[in-house]
């Protein structure tokens, strides 16, 4: 929970100075690679996280990894975190920034299942469908799974519509079984 509360902390500061330089969208990409790259060098997330490392070989790593490779106020940040020991939270705090910036710019993360790959065209009309709704843009997060048989299954936020074939008949079971 505290990490959390700290995540928090730090993507609302860099989201301040986002907004403000009107770098909202670079700077989440900036963040997002960044979590990415680390990600995929385990042994390098291992050391910048490991409490018993000094902080001045941490920020050395971050220098020759990103100094001039990102924005100064990113790189800056990456020190800040190394600074005070929060290197650890950036998966956290880049989610928590992707969300706080969709937020502002009206952007909704839809996940869509289907029973199968969804086309292009039904990508379409499903974000489609979902923007009508909701009145804002969408992004979707497409998934897969066979038991639904056919339909379509969206989660948005705390909201799920369900329009598969098996939920329809899993309703129709509760109907059934209700009327006896």
């Amino acid at each position: 929970m505290l990490n959390l509360q700290l995540a928090r902390k730090y993507s609302r500061a860099i989201f301040e100075i986002a907004q403000e330089e009107d770098k909202l969208v670079p700077y989440g990409k900036e963040l997002a690679d960044i979590r990415a790259g680390l990600d995929s060098v385990p042994a390098a997330k291992a050391f910048l996280t490991n409490p018993v490392v000094e902080t001045k070989a941490k920020k050395d790593l971050l220098t020759k990894l990103f100094e001039g490779e990102v924005s100064e106020d990113i790189y800056h940040f990456l020190l800040l975190l190394a600074d005070k020991r929060r290197i650890g939270l950036m998966d956290a705090i880049e989610e928590q920034y992707r969300a706080m910036s969709n937020k502002a710019r009206g952007i909704v993360i839809a996940d869509v299942t289907t029973a199968g790959k969804a086309g292009e065209a039904e990508q379409k009309k499903i974000k489609d469908r979902l923007a009508e709704i909701t009145g804002k843009t969408v992004e979707l997060r497409l998934h897969e799974n066979p038991a639904l048989i056919g339909g379509v299954v969206v989660k948005i936020g705390d909201r799920r519509i369900d329009g598969s074939i098996a939920g329809r008949l899993e309703t129709l079971k509760k109907e059934l079984l209700a009327s006896k």
